[in-house]
């Protein structure tokens, strides 16, 4: 019997070994599997400055995104303070006040989607990880020096973690519209002065709206002044509105989708849209002289392109000479001193041949050039390529159309495309000025 005892007291002790063994072999396995992380998450959970923002972040599922240990992220931490004060500004009792959809916006707008202390951290635009007015485009971000957008102060810098860097700021950021881009960034306060006293500020800040901005930097407008003689207080609202609107695209235009041609812009003349004339040869120049500098500046309602030159609305004249596939016409034009009747305020038709169309008439009648043609008939060919009023290729039909050469008429044909004199064809129509409308032609117009 007691033998019988011990063998059992025997055997209980071997089982309480061999569980604690095993107790101690699971312990050890998840002290294996453990990994102790420092993701943006667990640093923003471990500061009691960021309550509000891990439970913004929490509510619309962000989560997952900022603790991705295999994100580079640069994250703009608006502290408690700084949300506190964005609540008191929209008039909202708490976050609850502020939909998902807009909050997420809010957030991904402190986001950038790679790691950059602040020492990479130029002066600037940067895209952030919210979306934009377009699909592929995300909204920019405006640095100068600690400045955000000219509203948020970064406070303390470089808080690393595993997956990225934290800047810490004293406001939350809020993604800005073209008119709030322009007001951000001191290079456009003339523009601003100039879009405020046209009364454009709203229309440029509506999100109903999307628009495409090539906007003057300072310089510019300061060159612009110059020229003219006179200071922006002395330019009326009605002066600048048909300058500032020559400069606006209907539509999202990011750099990527911008070709050569001739584009409508929000100013009008006898009713159309007036046209800008876009080169891409020698990086991005509208109407041969003003060049883009700057990219891509994404708003919720647009994009804006820096440039350095005021855009003026073009005559039929400056249409030509800011083309160089236009130069034999200038040419022509100036020996038959048509300069200033083409310059005039029209309205005028103009079917301009290009230089090719030129080259190929020089060939058949064998001459070197405008140089070996009598100005009495190269005005009279001149003055066949031109009709009264302004009239774009929708108004054009089949008939005989008189020109300002009181002995010739053009024969037109609608058919398809548009056909001059049986055998010259309209390539290119309805590039509009201020002044008239051009139809680019590839034969020249005898009399």
């Amino acid at each position: 019997m007691i033998m019988k005892k011990f063998l059992k007291i025997q055997m209980l002790a071997v089982l309480l070994a061999a569980f604690t063994l095993s107790a101690c072999d699971s312990d050890e396995d998840d002290k294996v599997d453990e990994v102790m992380t420092n993701t943006i998450v667990d640093v923003a959970v471990g500061s009691d400055d960021f309550s509000v923002l891990v439970e913004a972040v929490t509510r619309v599922g962000l989560v997952d995104a900022l603790a991705d240990p295999n994100a580079s992220l640069t994250v703009f931490a608006p502290t408690d303070a700084a949300f506190s004060a964005l609540l008191t500004e929209l008039g909202a009792s708490s976050l609850d006040d502020i939909s998902d959809e807009l909050l997420t916006s809010v957030l991904l707008y402190h986001v950038l989607g790679e790691q950059m202390t602040a020492t990479q951290l130029s002066d600037g635009y940067y895209s952030t990880l919210s979306a934009g007015p377009a699909e592929g485009l995300n909204l920019s971000l405006y640095k100068n020096g600690l400045m955000l957008n000219d509203r948020a102060e970064i406070t303390t810098a470089n808080v690393m973690a595993d997956n990225g860097v934290i800047h810490v700021i004293d406001k939350v950021i809020l993604p800005l519209s073209i008119t709030g881009h322009a007001v951000a960034n001191s290079s456009f306060s003339s523009l601003v002065a100039a879009v405020v006293k046209a009364e454009l500020d709203e229309t440029l800040a509506s999100d109903d709206v999307r628009f495409t901005v090539f906007a003057p930097v300072n310089s510019a407008f300061d060159q612009l002044l110059t020229d003219l003689g006179v200071t922006l207080d002395d330019l009326t609202a009605e002066a600048l509105s048909p300058i500032l609107l020559y400069h606006v695209l209907d539509g999202v235009n990011p750099s990527s989708s911008v070709t050569a041609g001739y584009f409508p812009t929000l100013a009008t003349a006898f009713e159309k849209n007036v046209s800008l004339g876009i080169s891409t040869d020698d990086g991005v120049v509208l109407n041969g002289s003003s060049n883009v500098a700057v990219v891509d500046v994404v708003a919720t309602n647009g994009v804006i392109h820096a440039i350095d030159e005021v855009l003026l609305q073009p005559n039929i004249v400056d249409v030509a000479l800011s083309n160089p596939a236009f130069s034999i016409l200038v040419e022509a034009v100036v020996k038959a001193e048509l300069v200033d009747a083409l310059s005039g305020d029209g309205p005028l038709t103009v079917f301009a041949p290009t230089n090719a169309a030129f080259e190929a008439l020089f060939e058949t009648l064998e001459v070197d050039g405008i140089a070996d043609l009598d100005v009495t008939l190269l005005t009279s060919v001149l003055l066949s390529h031109v009709v009264s009023g302004n009239v774009v290729s929708g108004d054009l039909s089949s008939s005989s159309v008189p020109t300002l050469n009181t002995e010739k008429s053009i024969d037109v044909v609608v058919n398809g495309g548009v056909s001059l004199d049986g055998d010259i064809n309209v390539v290119l129509a309805d590039v509009q000025t201020k002044n008239g409308v051009i139809h680019v032609i590839d034969g020249v117009i005898l009399p």
